[in-house]
């Protein structure tokens, strides 16, 4: 588990985010899961640089990162059932509670991972 701040805006942006880093959790993501919170209030999938919401029940606020932690690209909101194009400039995907995600979290922010356990 860790914790995300963006660096420059001295902000959290997920309490307890999950890493998904092995095939199998990357694989089923936030698929089928009722509500995102409970356990854990984001999930960062390594090595991605686009989503699907197939099979989820919830919207999700995305972040595209680059390997430094970059914010490529943000999409607020995005409903179940929806693709995103591929971002080649991003190598991870930051999901979290859909409106959860600050309106001053801008494109070209830098994040920063602190774990927690």
């Amino acid at each position: 588990m860790v914790k995300f701040i963006c660096k420059n805006k001295n902000m959290i942006i997920g309490e307890r985010v999950f890493i998904a880093s092995t095939f199998l959790e990357r694989l089923k993501g936030l698929m089928f899961d009722r509500s995102l919170g409970e356990s854990f209030d984001g999930m960062l999938i390594k090595q991605c640089n686009s989503i699907h919401t197939f099979f989820m029940n919830y919207n999700i606020d995305v972040l595209f990162l680059n390997k430094n932690l970059k914010v490529i690209k943000i999409i607020r909101g995005i409903k179940p059932w929806r693709m995103t194009k591929v971002y080649f400039s991003a190598n991870q995907v930051l999901e979290l509670k859909g409106g959860s995600l600050s309106s001053n979290i801008v494109e070209g922010d830098l994040l920063e991972e602190i774990c927690i356990s």
